[in-house]
């Protein structure tokens, strides 16, 4: 794991997102502290859907594939202004985002580390081609819905834990067609 990824401070929150405190990120991610994170969920024209596969040196779940862009906020900076930022850090572009809902989870994830969130999730709509940050990102893919569902039913260990909530409760709002 490279310093570059374990700098950064998460904001802790209560389960109702008020704001508790500040924490190093991998305190957090070690002691499992709730804190506050989001994902950003791209859909082109065609309703395919952008996912990206995390770098392998990435503190946690390197290698796995995901959502367009998910991260934390920082300390005094709003949800949808990081997820912006973050979208083009990672992706290397902008496009309007919608924030959907918001959901708790508690995972166990490699390297003894564990993620205790309160995720946001933005959708937006993005039809040209990625400019991916290779220390961030390892590939992307546009993939069909469908063809999405079926592959993470055959191979959950493929995707990151937070992707999945985020697939079956998109799935469960009839977001996903």
């Amino acid at each position: 794991m490279t310093e570059k990824f374990l700098r950064g401070e998460v904001v802790l929150v209560d389960n109702q997102d008020n704001e508790v405190g500040v924490m190093d990120k991998m305190e957090a991610h070690e002691k499992g502290v709730l804190h506050r994170a989001f994902s950003v969920v791209i859909f082109n024209s065609k309703g395919e859907m952008l996912i990206h596969q995390r770098a392998k040196e990435k503190y946690h779940s390197g290698g796995l594939w995901t959502n367009a862009t998910c991260s934390h906020p920082g300390p005094g900076e709003s949800v949808e202004a990081s997820a912006i930022r973050r979208l083009q850090e990672e992706m290397g572009f902008e496009c309007p985002i919608e924030f959907r809902f918001s959901f708790i989870y508690h995972a166990n994830l490699d390297h003894g580390l564990q993620e205790h969130e309160l995720d946001h999730v933005f959708v937006g709509t993005f039809d040209g081609t990625p400019e991916i940050n290779l220390e961030e990102v390892m590939e992307y893919n546009y993939i069909s819905v469908p063809e999405l569902l079926a592959d993470v039913k055959a191979h959950p260990e493929h995707y990151t834990e937070w992707f999945k909530i985020v697939l079956d409760t998109m799935q469960s709002r009839g977001e996903l067609g």
